[in-house]
């Protein structure tokens, strides 16, 4: 990335969730500020601004990222993905999100954009964890509310349907 001057604006030109997206940023502007307050799309949460809760979970060229320790320019040709993109219509849910739904995971909901885009994720690379594995991915997220038990539940439920195995045997998660 070249050295850019921090008195100006800078254009930043990405794919988001798929569609062409540009807009320009200062230097500073974190990730989640640009998507939230500049594009608009509010999915993504800013939780502590410290990268340690990951309610900003999103998704960079494959990769979990927090966009609260990202900065907008650093996207620039970049492949990102929301939370918003794991639904295939704006009125029909993803399937880990329908099983989020189903299992009572979510409460405030304010975790809840960051814990789907990362299972999102694991559950490319990991078509059929286990609950521990689950568990494991869970300790980058803080929730208050749900306890985890059902989110893990519904993370179980949600890879078997991924996978095709609707009668694998239910968690005691």
């Amino acid at each position: 990335m070249s050295r850019l001057q921090a008195n100006r604006r800078h254009s930043v030109r990405f794919s988001l969730n798929g569609k062409p997206c540009a807009g320009e940023a200062e230097p500073r502007t974190l990730l989640t500020d640009f998507l939230r307050h500049h594009i608009g799309v509010t999915g993504t949460h800013v939780g502590c601004e410290h990268g340690v809760c990951g309610a900003c979970t999103i998704d960079i060229d494959g990769q979990p990222a927090r966009a609260c320790l990202t900065l907008a320019v650093q996207v620039d040709g970049c492949e990102v993905r929301t939370v918003e993109s794991l639904a295939p219509s704006p009125d029909r849910l993803g399937i880990l999100q329908a099983a989020f739904k189903r299992n009572h995971a979510l409460q405030c909901g304010f975790c809840t954009a960051g814990i789907l885009m990362s299972l999102d994720g694991f559950l490319r690379e990991n078509p059929k964890p286990d609950e521990q594995a689950i568990r494991d991915l869970l300790t980058g997220h803080l929730c208050r509310c749900t306890g985890y038990t059902p989110i893990v539940r519904a993370a179980l439920e949600a890879a078997a349907e991924i996978a095709g195995d609707l009668s694998r045997e239910k968690s005691d998660a």
